[in-house]
């Protein structure tokens, strides 16, 4: 079973579609969890008593599970039912930055499903500086992979190279062509890319206040220059 954790703002919305045109029926949703909208003990902790309970069975007929939620929810589990894990990471700052700006438009004040997290950074009117060092907020790669080393992923997409790295990810893990989506880009006249709204003293404190993420994402991207097919040209990420 593929096992696929969707970072926030990472084009993990557009790998969704992928995967549901390519496993059809046998794809499921697990969006429940929400971690940012809980505190790291919480969430962990929830991703520990769902382990405890799941059994194979619960999974008859899936082969694609896909979602925000801790991979440590599915570690014990696949320990009796094989499992191939996979995320896609992109540039900290870029993400914090997308993060920030999507969260600003796509707030429904009357939604139920509006985390409190999401309500107080739109209703207390949040700078984007706030945003990015706030501490619900740090090093949000680390804490979904909490429990789980980046070495137990089997593939690791770096979304800056979103076209490229599909393509790998379609012949070695799948063994299958799947078609890329473009879904939840950034509207034409949404604010700019990250380059554009952090300056360099900024993203030098940013990067500081994320530094395991930081060193998350390098090693990433290190892992994916080591493939002997990778390339250095990126492709248009979807943001």
């Amino acid at each position: 079973m593929l096992v696929s954790i969707h970072m926030p703002k990472t084009a993990g919305t557009s790998f969704r579609g992928s995967l549901e045109e390519h496993f059809g029926d046998r794809f499921r949703h697990d969006y429940q969890d929400y971690p940012l909208a809980h505190t790291p003990r919480a969430r962990r902790q929830r991703a520990r008593d769902w382990g405890e309970t799941a059994r194979p069975g619960d999974f008859a007929g899936v082969d694609c599970v896909h979602g925000h939620f801790l991979p440590l929810k599915y570690l014990q589990l696949a320990e009796r039912l094989p499992c191939t894990f996979v995320t896609w990471l992109r540039e900290p700052v870029a993400r914090l930055v997308s993060h920030y700006h999507y969260w600003l438009r796509a707030y429904d004040g009357d939604s139920p499903l509006v985390s409190p997290l999401h309500r107080r950074v739109v209703e207390e009117g949040w700078t984007l500086q706030q945003f990015c060092l706030a501490p619900e907020l740090r090093d949000v790669y680390s804490e979904f992979l909490w429990g789980f080393p980046l070495d137990r992923l089997d593939f690791v997409g770096i979304t800056e190279f979103f076209p490229e790295d599909l393509r790998y990810f379609s012949r070695e893990i799948l063994g299958n062509k799947v078609r890329a989506q473009t879904l939840n880009r950034r509207p034409p006249d949404a604010q700019p890319g990250s380059e554009a709204v952090v300056g360099d003293l900024d993203r030098s404190r940013i990067e500081a206040y994320h530094a395991r993420d930081v060193a998350l994402y390098r090693r990433a991207l290190q892992r994916r220059m080591d493939r002997p097919d990778a390339t250095g040209e990126s492709g248009d990420a979807v943001l």
